[in-house]
């Protein structure tokens, strides 16, 4: 891969600039962190060289100051809203992101439960959580949110929520999605703080847009083709540029809540700390681009991915025209075809050539390996073999997996778990593979080579199964299909 993004040099620029923030203010800071803290692979793909954990990284080099409080809105509990790109539902993945946290030695402090209500499955997940060592907090629905400000910031709004207790100076606000309520958490704070007396301060930590990046940068771009579900839009933030004469980007959700922010900083301080959206944020990551072309042409591709995305979802019913028309836009604004793929052109000609279901994968140095759809091997699970097959330099005609191997997994399949469909999926091919590898060199030596797989880039002509998209995203395989059944 090559590198577009100096890593290290962010861990160190925005750890010192966040300490800095803490130092605005009477050393308590709530910092609302937006996006994956330790999984953003949106990130890693579009700034090449950012590791996905990054933002975990950082937070370590400030584990001594910082405690995380986790937010969830009841809503997402009591409808077991699911986290899309994972697959687990929103409780199941607070308790696997606590767990995550206090492995790598991060203090969780406490979960908020948001718009509180009283729910049997908002109880039996409090009790969870409490069997775990957590606290537990409640903030309620505040009538008028966020517009009335001399209602909310008052004993009869924020004063209702309980008080989070914390012990340390940076407090990070995080949560398992968009929506839980980690700013009304953070705003909540500052006015129960300041009745104790505490000038405690608020700040933003989005990874984008890139502030510091034109407002079409590709990178901007393609943050807009990952959020085309929300609805978000990236604009230049009036406010800054009013105040300073210079031109920087947010996005218009922060844009058109500032005025309700500025009110409650005022309400709650009598001065507000900030003049734009621009100033809450502590986001360095556009210093640390350190080659703009590749970091472009990353974004580029990511902006194709996420519209064969969309294409696929529209076809089974998962997303929405509008989401596809809006990404579609970006794609003429970028003059992208769906063809700037470079596995698409192969695998279609390969299917055209052969009159079935075919894939190709783009390992790291260029080469495209294709596979097709027979008897024995679904598409995806025959270009999954071959692919390890020319990275172990095992000669194509060499079968490391005999039809005798298969036949009893296919007979399983039909036989005895009624199964219509005997090809293999590329999970019953890595079982296979790797019950072969026992006995047999080649297979040892192809299976070895499955972490080369990460980053590579692969496109189906068919739709593919939720089993093997699970399997491509576990191997770290970025996966386009055309909306096609086969």
């Amino acid at each position: 891969m090559k590198i577009g993004f100096d890593n290290e040099q962010y861990l160190k620029t925005q750890s010192e600039h966040i300490r800095e923030r803490i130092l605005q203010f009477d050393n308590k800071l709530y910092l609302e962190f937006g996006g994956k803290l330790f999984d953003d692979y949106h990130a890693a793909r579009v700034l090449p060289g950012f590791s996905a954990d990054s933002k975990l990284q950082m937070l370590l080099k400030l584990s001594d100051q910082a405690e995380i409080v986790m937010v969830v809105s009841i809503e997402d509990i009591i409808k077991n809203k699911i986290r899309e790109d994972l697959g687990i539902s929103y409780d199941d993945d607070v308790v696997r992101l606590i767990d995550a946290f206090r492995t790598k030695g991060l203090y969780v402090g406490s979960v908020v439960l948001t718009k509180y209500a009283e729910h049997h499955a908002v109880t039996h997940f409090q009790k969870r959580l409490e069997s775990l060592g957590v606290k537990v907090y409640h903030h309620y629905t505040i009538p008028g949110y966020p517009n009335n400000v001399s209602h909310i910031v008052s004993s009869e709004g924020f004063g209702k929520n309980d008080y989070i207790e914390t012990s340390r100076p940076l407090v990070v606000v995080t949560a398992p999605g968009p929506g839980s309520g980690k700013m009304a958490t953070c705003l909540s704070q500052l006015f129960h703080e300041h009745s104790r007396g505490i000038r405690a301060g608020y700040a933003k930590f989005e990874t984008f847009p890139i502030w510091n990046l034109p407002l079409d940068h590709t990178v901007n771009l393609a943050y807009e083709a990952a959020t085309a579900d929300l609805n978000d839009i990236n604009m230049i933030d009036p406010y800054h540029l009013k105040a300073y004469g210079v031109t920087t980007v947010n996005y218009n959700r922060d844009v058109e809540i500032f005025p309700v922010l500025n009110a409650i900083f005022m309400k709650i301080y009598g001065t507000s700390p900030y003049a734009s959206p621009t100033d809450m944020g502590v986001n360095m990551a556009g210093n640390c681009i350190i080659d703009d072309e590749i970091c472009r042409e990353a974004s580029r591709q990511e902006i194709i991915r996420r519209y064969y995305n969309a294409l696929v979802g529209v076809a089974d019913g998962t997303r929405t025209e509008e989401e596809l028309n809006k990404i579609e836009l970006l794609m003429r604004q970028e003059n992208l075809s769906v063809t700037d793929r470079p596995c698409v052109p192969v695998a279609r000609s390969r299917a055209e050539a052969l009159g079935c279901a075919t894939a190709a994968i783009e390992l790291a140095e260029g080469r495209i390996i294709t596979g097709k759809s027979g008897s024995l091997l679904g598409s995806s699970a025959a270009v999954l073999m071959n692919a390890l097959k020319e990275l172990a330099g095992i000669p194509h005609e060499h079968l490391i997996l005999s039809p005798e191997s298969i036949a009893p997994i296919q007979a399983l399949k039909t036989q005895y778990l009624g199964s219509k469909n005997p090809r293999l999926h590329t999970d019953e091919v890595l079982i296979a593979l790797s019950a072969t590898a026992a006995n047999n060199e080649e297979a040892a030596l192809a299976l070895k080579q499955l972490p080369k797989l990460r980053g590579c880039q692969m496109h189906s002509t068919v739709m593919l199964s939720s089993v093997d998209l699970k399997i491509f995203k576990k191997l770290m395989c970025d996966v386009t299909c055309d909306a096609k059944t086969q």
